[in-house]
């Protein structure tokens, strides 16, 4: 959200709102589950949770699937009805669809994290998640299988190629399937709002335009609790109007355009039925707040409902189609042959029904198939409707049904795979061909000699650029990596192109004075080598003139993309509102500057230590934004040396606010002449201020504590300039 104007849609500071410091990581488990056990005792001191251990190699395991044997597995297990929970129609592939989509749903583009690449769908919140209601038991229904192929399907994996199996089992089109999802063991920490109330208690819609009010970056959920919109329509109020609008911001926000918003509902409400055969408050509270006894499952649990298909999640109840667990084109075929009127499901939801339908266009019921029912439609599904944008193209899908098949396919791929990064990444046998633009492709690059290497690095530093420029370069273009959704990154140069080479943070007039140099020396290499050779050879040499020798291990052969590669807008919401590495801050924000540096951390996949030896690492470098040189606490500014440590913790300075900058600012005095000898921000202040962060700084500032800062910085930053060489770490897998 633009942050001085308000606007609904766009980039600007992603942790702007009222939650204050609390935004960052708004409500915990703890908040929604005070009594839940808590292990977090146990993984403290570094105490990894992964029971299959640091050195289990996933891709390795996944290829030696018999991945055939799976497929069909799952493709049996569709149609084999459990009497503990029976499949609607005698068919569970809509349930399956739903696991799978709300598995990948959760993902936003704002900061990348979400998605189906971890399994987080098994953990709290998501698992307690009103809009994942008796999801529990799609979960349990795939435990045999997962206990039979072990730990060469991962969860996250096998919640995908599920939802694909059941498309393909009721006749619909896939596009393929890529593992390599690893699971992970415990609830990863991701910002889901600051509401104290799920969406079934009566908390508010995120949007509302006549109130001023803004969805907040980085979510993309519109109600606490959801997945994306709320069917029955803003705060439930059913205007379809107004949830097009919800729906445009929320699957815009999770990179879909109009067309795959269209095709995503249409295609997964051709398939199933919603549940709302009684007032939600009959049944039983999420899986996390419930007893011992019921082992994980939450919701629903009473034999008898269960078995007369008394079953409330949404609260909306019915099939959206006559043919339910048949791929087809029905859904736009009722949508537009009949008018719909707004009426209650047994549990109260507000949906619509169509009037005076024919005997053949409602729906069987889904434990009797003797019996008929009127179809419905959601709210957002009237969306389609009577949006002028959304109607068009759902016009155009209703009279070509090849046309649909492709979208829905295409778009049902990017959502399960958006979060897995560039292709190479992808296993299996059902991988497509083709390159698409979201995967960020990157044209294959070539390994440079040594001697060329060498060469450059001499060019580099007789070129004139100085060790600021050629570090901040560098980082500028790495730093882009998150390794939550896999991408930015060094490789490909995408610094050159729109949007980054624009950012305010890359400085661009003085950045596109250090690429144009690059560019005119590197010979053969790529852009993209250069850019990271360049920064090695500075610091390399801002090493040597601290008396202190350092080869910086350097990988090469990044290709380098064009503008035909890239999807500019899709990188866009990646700009950075806050860099603490080289302490920059685009306006001051709700969220404390510190705060902002250790999400940063994170997303790059930096421990304490090493996030601790960058930020210090790159003020004696020089690397930092603007001319205000805040947080250089150095005399010899480009020489890599601990004296930001030494100098901070130096009690012969006194540090004190600077009054207008708020608390963002600081002058730094000496105590005896109160003359001025440091300015700096709260990102350097808080490494002597925070006592976890000051024992780390201590450790790089004492006699002896040089070395250990040279090591640890330069093995984080070989991290971060590595962090997307995929084609490196997965080239075994694709021969």
């Amino acid at each position: 959200m633009d942050a001085a104007t308000g606007s609904i849609s766009g980039g600007g500071c992603p942790f702007h709102g009222d939650g204050g410091a609390r935004a960052l990581l708004g409500r915990t488990n703890r908040d929604w589950w005070p009594d839940a056990l808590d292990l977090e005792i146990l993984t403290q001191g570094g105490k990894n949770a992964d029971p299959l251990g640091e050195d289990f190699d996933y891709a390795e395991a996944f290829n030696a699937i018999d991945y055939n044997a799976l497929k069909a597995d799952l493709t049996a297990l569709m149609t084999d009805s459990q009497e503990w929970w029976p499949a609607d129609y005698g068919h569970y592939g809509p349930f399956f669809i739903r696991m799978a989509w709300h598995a990948a749903g959760t993902y936003r583009t704002g900061d990348g994290r979400g998605g189906s690449s971890s399994g987080q769908q098994r953990f709290a919140p998501l698992n307690s998640w009103p809009d994942n209601g008796n999801l529990d038991k799609a979960r349990r229904l795939l435990w045999p299988i997962k206990q039979k192929y072990g730990k060469n399907i991962s969860w996250a994996d096998l919640f995908i190629l599920t939802g694909n199996v059941a498309i393909e089992s009721m006749g619909g089109p896939v596009f393929g399937f890529g593992g390599g999802r690893a699971d992970v063991y415990e609830p990863e920490h991701v910002y889901w709002g600051t509401e104290e109330q799920w969406v079934d208690t009566g908390a508010e819609t995120r949007i509302n335009p006549d109130e001023g009010k803004a969805l907040e970056n980085p979510l993309a959920a519109i109600q606490m609790g959801l997945i994306y919109v709320n069917p029955e329509g803003p705060g439930g109020n059913p205007d379809p109007l107004q949830s097009a609008r919800d729906m445009r911001e929320t699957f815009g926000r999770m990179a879909m355009n109009d067309e795959e918003t269209v095709a995503l509902t249409a295609g997964g409400h051709a398939f199933g039925k919603a549940h709302g055969a009684k007032p939600a408050d009959s049944f039983g509270g999420a899986p996390e707040s419930e007893n011992l006894a019921l082992q994980g499952f939450g919701w629903l649990n009473d034999k008898e409902e269960i078995a007369n298909g008394n079953i409330t999640t949404s609260g909306i109840e019915g099939a959206w189609t006559p043919n339910p667990t048949q791929w087809g084109g029905d859904y736009f075929r009722l949508l537009f042959k009949y008018d719909y009127e707004l009426v209650e499901s047994p549990a109260g939801a507000k949906q619509w029904q169509p009037v005076n339908p024919d005997e053949e266009d409602m729906a069987p019921d889904a434990r009797d198939a003797s019996k008929k029912v009127p179809t419905m439609m959601t709210t957002a599904d009237m969306a389609l409707k009577m949006d002028p944008d959304y109607r068009k193209i759902s016009e155009r899908f209703r009279d070509d049904q090849a046309a649909l098949d492709d979208a829905f396919a295409r778009a049902w791929f990017k959502l399960c795979h958006r979060d897995m990064g560039p292709k190479i990444r992808y296993m299996g046998p059902e991988v497509p061909a083709e390159d698409l633009i979201w995967q960020d492709p990157v044209p294959a690059g070539s390994k440079p000699s040594d001697s060329a290497v060498s060469d450059f690095k001499s060019r580099v530093l007789d070129s004139g650029l100085t060790v600021s420029e050629l570090v901040k370069t560098a980082w500028a273009s790495a730093s882009t990596y998150r390794n939550s959704d896999h991408r930015g990154g060094a490789n490909g140069a995408r610094i050159r192109l729109a949007p980054q080479k624009d950012w305010k943070a890359n400085e661009p007039d003085k950045l596109d004075a250090v690429l144009s140099k690059l560019d005119e020396i590197r010979g053969d290499l790529s852009m993209a080598d250069a850019i990271v050779l360049a920064g090695a050879a500075a610091i390399e040499k801002a090493a040597k003139d601290g008396g202190h020798s350092l080869s910086l291990d350097v990988t090469t052969g990044r290709g380098d993309a064009t503008d035909e590669h890239t999807d500019a807008e899709s990188f866009e919401p990646m700009e950075p509102f806050a860099d603490g590495f080289r302490n920059y801050l685009q306006t001051k924000a709700s969220v404390k500057t510190e705060d902002m540096l250790v999400d940063k951390a994170n997303l790059l996949g930096l421990s304490i230590p090493e996030m601790t030896a960058l930020v210090g690492g790159m003020r004696a470098l020089g690397a930092v934004y603007g001319d205000e040189g805040h947080g250089v606490l150095t005399d010899r500014a480009g020489t890599l040396s601990n004296d930001f440590f030494v100098n901070l913790l130096d009690m012969g300075t006194e540090w004190s606010v600077v009054d207008e900058s708020g608390d963002e600012e600081f002058v730094g005095k000496d105590r005896k002449t109160g003359d001025k000898r440091w300015t700096a921000t709260r990102t350097d202040l808080v490494f002597g201020s925070n006592s976890q962060l000051r024992a780390i700084a201590e450790v790089f500032a004492e006699s002896g504590g040089e070395a250990k800062f040279l090591e640890t910085f330069a093995s984080a930053w070989t991290k971060v300039m590595d962090a997307d060489r995929f084609d490196l770490t997965h080239a075994k897998y694709h021969g």
